[in-house]
């Protein structure tokens, strides 16, 4: 059974940033697509970023040019940086893994999720 180990959360400042990480046990890490969720306190789960065996890369709208998904596959590792983070950014962060190669914004549509990190931004 393939696990997903994440790391990197914190608190920050807003303006600031992070990394966060995600380590696959296993699996044939190249052909499979990841995404980062968030879920804050009151609020769904929704989708932040994603990326496909190909490397094509997929945002939501409230990220998009702060936010960056890339994935190292020797390392078996992706990867979220996190720029000019705001409070608004606050949430507990998943990484998500999916058999289909489709980089999904729907987290129904993904196989293995890891425990999450909290991510607390302060303004």
């Amino acid at each position: 059974q393939v696990q997903l180990v994440e790391s990197g959360g914190g608190l920050v400042q807003a303006g600031g940033s992070l990394r966060l990480s995600c380590v696959s046990s296993g699996g044939i890490f190249s052909r499979l697509a990841m995404g980062w969720f968030r879920q804050a306190p009151g609020k769904e789960r929704e989708f932040v970023a994603a990326v496909r065996s190909g490397l094509t890369t997929y945002y939501a709208d409230s990220v998009k040019g702060r936010f960056t998904i890339y994935r190292d596959n020797a390392k078996k590792t992706v990867y979220l940086q996190m720029n000019s983070l705001m409070p608004e950014d606050t949430a507990v962060y998943y990484c998500a893994l999916n058999y289909e190669p489709s980089a999904s914004r729907k987290a129904d549509e993904y196989d293995v999720w890891g425990q999450g990190t909290q991510v607390t931004v302060s303004s």
